[in-house]
């Protein structure tokens, strides 16, 4: 994997500079140390820093069709390369590489901007047709590769990190509020909008195509589930675990491809351990694990299980330990390496495991993530119990209870637009807000996705209900009546006709899993050591069969993921197969709070700093540090607190680096010099 930069002119055919196309593949040179290519013609620009994997030797980008009337800067891998090669060559394409790269121009010859459609892999794409002067860009389904664009001075950017449209010098880096209010109610990025004023991110499934001097955005793939009731079933049990198994190991197989040496995370866990074993048995021998060990968190730290799995398998096993201290001078490097505001505080050890991964020559790992948004994983997808237990019986098609429309939050009048049923229910969760947390006021959230609540969505209110502490009034008036939820636009006629547990599964595979577990803890981690992730459970073809399977094979009474632990039986010893899931978390923002805190923490909190951003009240800010300070272990006033406070560290953090600094003792991010620009 690599990264990709570059610009199409939107007003006719001007030269992009070569010194900046340059400066915006070394902004993001950490992706991809191995090379540096460059292509410029009038009216379009492709570069791309290369982490050589596949082919190292005859690999190189930008790439051209014989004729190099198509051109191509690509980050990613097609998977299913081996079969396309060989079609290629069937009908009569020439390959002078064994590079999957080479296959996106060609499959473009065949079949246009269908190419992205019919793409299985990982993958953040950029051709361009110089005979009908037309651009695609294009990211994979899942979200695994990222893809952000901006337009300026008539021009397209875009590029794999944000990084590399700043390092144009033609974006003025200025936050965007709406962008923070998302972070604030989801925790994560999900869908286009970003932190930064004009700075889009292509979103999952989604192609950009720039013709005549316009450009439009359409999704070509989305996650579907059956109707309630038509989920496909099977003879048994076994028959299913059967049939995943086969499409897994093929997952797994395809991903041990190429040059470089391979490893796998762990936690040991089962999703990861899983991939492990199997990871193992294809490649024919025990693959190198990798663990994190967070010293005293209790049941968070998971040495002693990622041990006896990784003795299991029969692997060598590497651990990074991490304290609090660790992760809170680790923290700015996390901020500037994922270009948003970082909720989860335990990125920081991800980002230090991908370092040791390069440290020990490896360059590809394969991980666990993605099963828990297939498979029901997390523990508040138990909260929901409309389903029958029994897998192999033909469940009787009862009618999914309909939810009333979910009203938007009281208006400034007091009065509150719905139904009764709605009105006394904002009236409870705010009376419930005020006494538990307080601070409490009109602005309680009671967001929906397309009038459909899901079981996460208690968790996002609580989050974001500490914007009632921490936000100024200019904030709530940049705010205004946006509504977040209402963004992402899904199709509440279609999520209606499935089972409730899909509903909630589709938003977790739409929000959280690339708008932070695929993004800072993932790729941007990943990429800030040189490394690659690989995620056999977001196969396509493995995505797919557990979006069509009953959800009796996914959450049976308790016992999330079901059908992967009937499988793991078959790989690992049943203390493991059988093992709970635990959430790799660190404390919130007592990792921030310890008497060894970095003198920046303060810094960034201190009511000159939060005036100067604007955003957060210094007020709330230290009304909230001492609540925590004083609070019980876990209560629920000290959860919300926690959560949002972090929210605030962040973002102020966020806003120091790439607007501007000047307020903490922390390095903000410069774009590559000119000199370094122009270096060769």
């Amino acid at each position: 994997m690599c990264g990709i930069a570059g610009a199409v002119d939107l007003t006719g055919q001007r030269e992009f500079p070569v010194a900046r196309l340059r400066a915006m593949t070394d902004a993001i040179l950490h992706r991809g140390p191995d090379e540096e290519g460059l292509h410029v013609e009038p009216g379009v620009a492709l570069g791309n820093r290369r982490l050589a994997i596949v082919d190292v030797a005859h690999g190189q980008q930008p790439m051209s069709n014989e004729t190099d009337d198509v051109w191509v800067a690509y980050e990613g891998e097609l998977y299913h390369y081996p079969e396309l090669r060989e079609r290629l060559l069937a009908n009569g394409h020439t390959l002078r590489t064994h590079c999957d790269t080479e296959a996106w121009v060609h499959l473009y010859e065949e079949e246009g901007e269908r190419v992205v459609e019919n793409a299985r892999g990982q993958f953040g794409v950029a051709l361009w047709d110089r005979r009908e002067r037309r651009l695609i860009l294009g990211r994979d389904r899942i979200g695994i590769a990222p893809m952000f664009y901006a337009e300026a001075d008539g021009w397209l950017l875009f590029g794999s990190e944000i990084k590399s449209l700043l390092a144009s010098g033609l974006i003025d880096p200025r936050p965007d509020r709406l962008g923070v209010d998302f972070f604030f109610n989801m925790f994560a990025h999900g869908g286009e909008r970003t932190c930064f004023q004009g700075v889009k991110q292509l979103s999952p499934g989604c192609l950009l195509k720039v013709e005549n001097g316009s450009y439009s955005v359409r999704r070509y793939w989305d996650l579907d589930y059956p109707d309630h009731g038509e989920e496909r079933e099977f003879d048994s049990v076994e028959t299913a675990v059967d049939e995943y198994e086969g499409l897994l190991r093929d997952a797994v197989k395809r991903r041990l491809c190429g040059e470089a040496p391979l490893c796998c995370y762990i936690s040991g866990g089962l999703d990861s351990t899983t991939i492990l074993g199997l990871s193992s048995q294809e490649h024919g021998s025990p693959l190198p694990a990798f663990t994190i060990g967070l010293e005293g968190s209790g049941p968070n730290d998971e040495r002693s299980q990622a041990r006896q799995a990784a003795e299991v398998v029969g692997s060598p096993l590497t651990t990074v330990a991490m304290t609090s201290e660790d992760i809170a001078s680790g923290y700015p490097a996390v901020v500037r390496g994922a270009e948003f505001p970082v909720f989860d505080t335990s990125t920081a050890c991800t980002f230090q495991l991908a370092a040791k991964v390069r440290e020990n020559g490896r360059v590809v790992s394969l991980t666990g993530e993605g099963a828990d948004e297939s498979l029901a994983g997390y523990v508040w997808f138990k909260a929901e119990r409309k389903y029958v237990p029994g897998a192999g019986r033909r469940r009787p098609k009862v009618p999914i209870r309909e939810q009333p429309p979910v009203p938007k939050p009281l208006d400034g009048s007091g009065r509150h637009r719905g139904s009764l049923f709605d009105f006394v229910l904002s009236k409870l969760r705010k009376f419930v807000f005020a006494r538990l947390v307080g601070r409490g006021d009109t602005r309680i959230p009671l967001g929906a996705f397309g009038g459909l609540r899901v079981v996460q969505q208690a968790t996002y209110e609580m989050m974001a209900h500490s914007r009632n502490w921490f936000y100024t009034p200019e904030m709530w008036e940049a705010v205004g009546d946006y509504d977040p939820f209402a963004e992402m636009e899904f199709d509440s006629t279609r999520m209606r006709r499935w089972h409730p547990l899909n509903r909630s599964l589709y938003v977790a595979s739409k929000v959280m899993l690339p708008g932070m577990l695929l993004s800072s803890k993932g790729d941007r981690a990943l990429k800030h050591g040189s490394t690659e992730g690989r995620f056999p459970f977001l196969d396509e073809r493995v995505v797919d069969f557990c979006a069509e399977i009953d959800p009796d094979l996914k959450l049976r009474g308790t016992e999330d993921k079901y059908l992967l632990r009937q499988l793991a039986k078959r790989v690992l010893p049943p203390e493991i197969a059988g093992r709970k899931k635990t959430m790799f978390r660190a404390n919130f923002a007592r990792s921030f709070l310890t008497d060894a805190r970095p003198s920046w923490i303060d810094q960034l909190l201190s009511e000159e700093s939060l005036r100067s951003v604007g955003m957060f009240d210094p007020a709330g800010v230290a009304e909230a540090r001492r609540v925590i300070a004083r609070a019980p272990k876990w209560s629920m006033r000290r959860f919300v607190l926690d959560m949002g406070l972090v929210g605030v560290v962040s973002t102020q953090l966020w806003h120091h680096v790439f607007c501007g600094g000047g307020l903490a003792d922390v390095p903000n991010w410069e774009p590559p010099s000119e000199r370094t620009a122009s270096r060769r």
